[in-house]
């Protein structure tokens, strides 16, 4: 490509490498093991919410992590291909759901555990789950967004 200044290899595989294991764990952490912890025998609901909460907050910080990691991948092979807009899609979810979301439903859980009338939330919890579902649709769009533009 002439005059076109070309990324170092690395972004680019870093740049489809994210999505890809970002889709494993949302789909390891919101679609089987959330749902499989309330169905466990022996396992009461409060110690499920209990799990479920730390289970959250650490799927947070691993969705920032790799949300920035991202970012900075998309930057340095210079927003390729409709990758920008997918990842600005995949942006306002991570927004919504740690900044407001999150705290919802950890309030209600912690309401739950505590034997406290549920706190409202519930509208919360099916967008949540609504934003999860629409997360396994974004992460592979980006991933073939940047596969097709970067030829991987």
């Amino acid at each position: 490509m002439h005059g076109q200044v070309m990324p170092p290899p690395l972004v680019p595989l870093l740049a489809s490498f994210v999505p890809a294991l970002w889709l494993g764990v949302v789909l390891a952490i919101s679609f089987l093991e959330t749902p499989l912890k309330f169905r466990a025998p022996g396992v009461p609901r409060t110690a499920a919410l209990s799990i479920g909460r730390v289970v959250f907050r650490a799927l947070g910080r691993v969705e920032l992590g790799l949300w920035l990691i991202e970012a900075l991948a998309l930057w340095g092979a210079g927003w390729p291909g409709r990758s920008a807009a997918w990842f600005a899609a995949l942006s306002a979810i991570v927004l919504l759901q740690q900044a407001w979301w999150a705290p919802v439903l950890q309030r209600r859980a912690a309401d739950a555990i505590a034997g406290s009338p549920a706190s409202s939330g519930r509208r919360v919890h099916q967008l949540y789950i609504v934003s999860e579902g629409t997360k396994i649709v974004l992460l592979p769009a980006l991933y073939l967004s940047l596969a097709q533009t970067l030829a991987i």
